[in-house]
């Protein structure tokens, strides 16, 4: 039986579900937090019995305190976030602009407000996922790029407090750059694709193809367990994890 739990939140599909498996394969028993039941059933019949689908709401503050309470995780993943509308600034209202800071930023800072409060024990890591995206932004994007920024300042002002109150919590970020196996990442290379006037095909000729989300979830997933990293954010490429300068 697994000795380790995570929590991994958008587990149902891409990185998210990608990271969960991962994390199953190395020993560590998941719950898996999603909305679609029936994504997180899949998922469980890929992983295997040491994943639990729970399906809420990530974002829902009550979500966060609930299983934080009732699991207590060395491992939380916080991967959900909202797909955005993918079109020119003016094209948003602040409604559509906003959904990434409702759903991403919402999360991350609810449940990492939770790990800080419970506190969780020491050793134990919370890694968020951030968005090569936030690095050198978006035009179609939304909110999406600032988003993942402030994750990144949140997540360092995590690591910040936890240090202060000796609370031995690691917090780190993943930055995966942009991945056109995830619904997502498929998305934003066609409109960005479409944007510049080039084809689809031409496009992601740009893209690494080895970096696929299985890829990423293994890698975020060794950054959840491997102790040799300090915390901080780090590139997810196919060659492995290096730190943000």
């Amino acid at each position: 039986m697994s000795t380790r739990t995570a929590i991994v939140t958008g587990a149902s599909r891409g990185f998210g579900r990608a990271t969960a498996i991962a994390l199953v394969k190395a020993g560590v028993h998941v719950i898996g937090v999603a909305r679609d039941r029936e994504q997180l059933d899949a998922a469980r019949d890929e992983a295997g019995a040491e994943f639990t689908p729970v399906a809420a709401d990530a974002a829902d503050p009550v979500t966060a305190g609930r299983l934080v309470d009732t699991y207590r995780p060395d491992i939380l993943v916080l991967n959900a976030g909202a797909h955005p509308l993918l079109r020119p600034l003016h094209k948003y209202s602040w409604e559509t602009f906003s959904s990434n800071w409702e759903v991403d930023v919402r999360h991350v800072f609810n449940w990492t407000r939770e790990a800080l409060l419970a506190p969780l024990d020491p050793g134990s890591v919370v890694v968020t996922v951030s968005s090569g995206a936030a690095l050198q932004g978006s035009s179609i994007g939304g909110s999406y790029s600032g988003a993942k920024a402030t994750i990144l300042f949140m997540t360092g002002f995590a690591a910040e407090e936890s240090d202060r109150e000796k609370l031995g919590i690691r917090f780190v970020s993943a930055v995966p750059g942009l991945n056109a196996g995830t619904a997502l990442g498929h998305a934003a290379a066609t409109a960005h694709a479409r944007r510049e006037g080039v084809s689809l095909d031409r496009f992601l000729q740009r893209l690494d193809p080895t970096l696929t989300p299985e890829r990423v979830g293994q890698e975020i997933a060794a950054l959840a367990t491997g102790s040799e990293f300090d915390p901080g954010a780090y590139r997810v490429t196919a060659d492995g994890l290096t730190p943000v300068d």
